[in-house]
C-alpha cells in the first residue's frame, strides 16, 4: 500500500473557494469512481497552500483509478477545466509515501 501527497497551489485569494469544490464536487466525484481520500488540509502557513492525500493498495489499482477518473468524459468536460482555473498547474507537487511499519496508517 501507498500514500499520494499531493500538494497544490491555488490561484492567490481563492483557496476558500477551492477547498468548497474540492470538498463538495473534486472528492465526491473521485469517490464515486473507487478512490480512497485519506486527507484534505490547507496549508497554515501559506495563504494558497492546499494539501490532500490518496491511498492506492498497489501500482495496478492507482493505474486504473486513474483512468477510471481521469479518462472520463466528465473529468475531461467539465471538473478537469474547472480545476485547471483554481490552480497554479505547474506547481503540482506530487510525492509518493509508504507508511512505516509503525504508522497509523497502515
Amino acid at each position: 500500500m501507498f500514500y499520494e501527497i499531493r500538494r497544490y497551489q491555488v490561484r492567490p485569494g481563492l483557496r476558500d473557494e477551492w477547498v468548497r469544490y474540492m470538498e463538495d464536487t473534486v472528492i465526491p466525484f473521485q469517490v464515486e469512481r473507487g478512490m480512497s481520500v485519506t486527507a484534505s488540509f490547507v496549508d497554515e502557513e501559506d495563504p494558497d497552500g492546499y494539501v490532500w492525500i490518496r491511498r492506492f493498495e498497489d501500482e495496478q489499482e492507482r493505474a486504473a483509478l486513474y483512468a477510471n477518473v481521469y479518462q472520463s468524459d466528465r473529468w475531461r468536460d467539465e471538473l478537469d477545466p474547472k480545476v485547471k482555473s483554481f490552480l497554479l498547474v505547474d506547481r503540482i507537487e506530487v510525492t509518493r509515501v509508504v507508511p512505516t511499519p509503525n504508522s497509523g496508517l497502515r
